[in-house]
Parts: C-alpha cells; structure tokens; sequence
C-alpha cells in the first residue's frame, strides 16, 4: 500500500518546478496504517513544505494524512577555531574578507566593485552580503527587488547580475526595508547556511562583503571559512583610521593574511574643474598601512558618478567611466601584487 501512495504522489510537483517531490528524492518515508497515511519529507524549504502538504492532502482525501518533515541534525556553528578553521566552501578556491572599523565609509561599494572586477577578467565569483543588518549589496547591483529561490535540490539559487553570484539576506525579506531584529547567534546562523546551503556551484573567489567592527560574524567567518585573506577599508578621516586599526590589529591576532587596506572617499573630485579637495584629510590611510606594514591598494576619490551609479544599480566598474573602472582593476592588480598566492 505504501508503494502505490508513493506513485500517487508523483502529482505532486516542487513549486516552481516541473518536477515532482518524488523524482526529486524528498519523500523520505510512507507509512500507511488503515485509513492513517504518514508521510515524511527530506526538505529545507519550509514556504515550498506548507504548499507540498497542502497539495497533499487534496490529493489523498480519502486517507487521515500526516505530513511532517524530517528532523534534522542540529547545524554545528562554532566548533571551528581561528587556528583550525573549518571548511564551510569547499567549492570557492580563494576566499576573501572585506571589512572595516566602522561603516560608512564605502566598504559595500568598493566589495561589488571588486567582485565584478575579479568577473571581468574571467574568474568565476561569488558575493557574499554578511552585513546582515545593512544589506546593500542587492541594491548595488540592481537586484533589490528580487527573493529567495529554491532550486531543484533544496538548495538556495543565488541571484545573479554582472557576471558574479549573490547572496543577502536582503533577499530574505518580505520587502526591501524590512528590518532584521535578530540576535548574533541568529545572524551567525544565517550566514553558515548561506555558506553551505546556497548552490554557489564552482567559484574562484568568494567575496564576503563583512558588517564594519571586529564582533562575532567576522570571528565566525574566520573559524569556518580558511580565509585567502581580509581587505580593509577606511576614509583619511582620523576617527574612521583608529577604528580601521583594531580591524587590522584582529585580523593579524587570529592568523588571517591581510591582502591590503584601501582608502575610500580620498579626496573630493570637483566636476567642472577636476581639482582636488581632501574633505576628510590627506594620506590617512598610506599612513596606518606603512604604521602596520601592510600593503596600500590604492585610493578611490569621492565622486557624484560613483555614488550615483551605485545607488541606480549600475556598478561604476562595470557602467562608468573608464577612470572609474581603473580603480578597481588597479586594486585587483596590486592585490595580486602583494598576494600571487591569491591568483587561480
């Protein structure tokens, strides 16, 4: 009896899909006692899971139906350590962590531009948004009104615009400015499953766009991922440098190469006149990379077209001017500079 309720729910399909939840493996048990029919389902998606069981039952009027899913093993977060990281992305051969000491300061921005440019010279790339309370990356790259999808495996499909595959939590939301009011622990948990249960497929780099501060996501990026190396970003502003400082000071303590440090928003480039003006100081951040002898890659000025571009979703290395395009690739250049290690 069990074997002809298994074919009957071959009428079932996975929403969105043109396969049924019996093809695709996710009928883990059928047990049928009578009229009582127990049903047990091997899936993560629990919006597809309310529709399947819904499906279900219509389908199997004549029977008590039960449907229930498959207790899962509680995921493992922190048994990783920074001396032994765990491998949460076997699949990306290079990982790379962008941070900074405080926000505002361009980190986002320069994390897309980055991405796409590693795309552009013909790397398979993944971006990863771990800034869970300030997730812009979905609107920097033209993707903020798109949601989560599931993919025929149970896996999350990452969006995709401009060459490179992203993941956000952005993209989780009911509505672009619905709020995140989570703990860490649950913003932790998040992000490994972003890691593990997203079909990010084969990557050459992975980009982990951080949140600014030196708090438990970037410990717990560092204990399971190996990371290739972290990138800080700051402004010559001297408070933004101090904060930047004890990102560096963190990632050098935990054992993580430190690929370089950009400086963000160097100096003011006038439209009309193209003189500079150095709003927020001059040389911040040469200065804190020979004071920790680190790598400097290079400056981006502060200018209307980068920060309109991206607020339109038209990231400057891929739709602006070739200057602006050359600040990015010439940080991808002196990275690599500084890291040959890190080419594939």
């Amino acid at each position: 009896m069990s074997e002809a309720i298994r074919k009957r729910l071959r009428a079932v399909g996975y929403p969105g899909l043109e396969r049924n939840i019996v093809d695709l493996g996710l009928v883990e048990a059928v047990e049928v006692d009578g009229k009582q029919v127990r049903i047990t389902l091997d899936m993560a998606n629990e919006a597809a899971f309310e529709a399947i069981e819904g499906a279900i039952r219509d389908l199997l009027k004549e029977y008590s139906v039960e449907v229930r899913l498959k207790a899962k093993p509680k995921r493992s977060i922190h048994y990783g350590s920074t001396a032994r990281p765990n491998n949460r992305a076997p699949y990306a051969k290079r990982t790379i962590a962008i941070t900074s000491g405080k926000g505002g300061v361009g980190k986002s921005t320069v994390s897309t531009n980055l991405a796409i440019a590693l795309a552009q010279q013909g790397y398979r790339v993944g971006l990863l948004d771990a800034d869970v309370y300030g997730p812009d990356i979905p609107r920097m790259v033209g993707l903020q009104e798109e949601r989560l999808r599931w993919g025929a495996n149970d896996k999350i499909i990452p969006a995709e615009n401009f060459g490179i595959k992203v993941m956000s939590v952005g993209l989780t939301t009911p509505a672009p400015d619905t709020p995140l009011v989570w703990r860490s622990s649950v913003a932790v948990s998040a992000l490994v499953q972003f890691l593990e249960d997203v079909e990010w497929g084969e990557l050459d780099f992975l980009l982990i766009d951080m949140p600014p501060g030196t708090g438990d996501i970037q410990l717990t990026m560092a204990q399971e991922l190996p990371l290739s190396c972290g990138i800080l970003v700051t402004t010559p502003q001297m408070v933004a440098a101090d904060d930047v400082s004890r990102a560096i000071v963190m990632f050098q303590e935990i054992g993580v190469p430190i690929g370089g440090l950009i400086e963000n928003m160097s100096y003011f480039l006038a439209p009309d006149t193209k003189k500079r003006y150095y709003i927020f100081g001059r040389d911040g951040g040469k200065g804190l990379a020979a004071r920790y002898a680190i790598p400097f890659l290079g400056e981006i000025p502060l200018e209307m077209e980068i920060r309109s571009l991206s607020d339109e979703g038209r990231p400057p290395v891929a739709m602006g001017q070739e200057r602006h395009k050359a600040y990015y690739h010439q940080i991808v250049e002196r990275l690599f500079a500084a890291l040959p290690q890190l080419k594939v």
